[in-house]
């Protein structure tokens, strides 16, 4: 069921909030970025995704072929969400960060399905051969 959830950084200089099914699927991913940061992320359009609060406190952070924009709050460095256009995915999109959403109840987040990556090898439509760690 589509919802509209709200969401922040720790400290709460950035805020958000987007319209997602966690029923449709999440996913995690073994890169280097998001292994280390335990990026749980569920994709919404970028229609459906509203700044609410915080550009000025954002940094980006890009690597590799410089496709995704990882934005981090520059006080307490937690990454809230991301951001690309990659027309094979519809566009404009924003990978929001699952553990950052205020309102999501436990229940939802034990019921979303996990889709696993692995884009260490960029191998997007593939799991890596283990998962429990992510």
């Amino acid at each position: 069921m589509m919802k509209t959830y709200h969401g922040s950084c720790h400290c709460g200089a950035v805020r958000f909030e987007c319209d997602l099914d966690l029923a449709k699927g999440t996913s995690k991913c073994n890169c280097s970025a998001c292994a280390k940061g335990r990026f749980w992320k569920a994709i919404v359009m970028a229609d459906s995704f509203r700044l609410k609060q915080g550009a000025e406190a954002l940094a980006d952070y890009q690597f590799g072929r410089h496709v995704i924009h990882h934005q981090f709050c520059r006080t307490c460095g937690i990454k809230p969400f991301g951001h690309a256009n990659v027309q094979e995915l519809g566009g404009e999109f924003y990978a929001v960060n699952v553990a950052c959403l205020d309102d999501v109840t436990p229940e939802e987040l034990a019921a979303a399905p996990v889709q696993y990556e692995d884009g260490r090898n960029d191998r997007w439509d593939a799991a890596p051969a283990v998962t429990r760690h992510l």
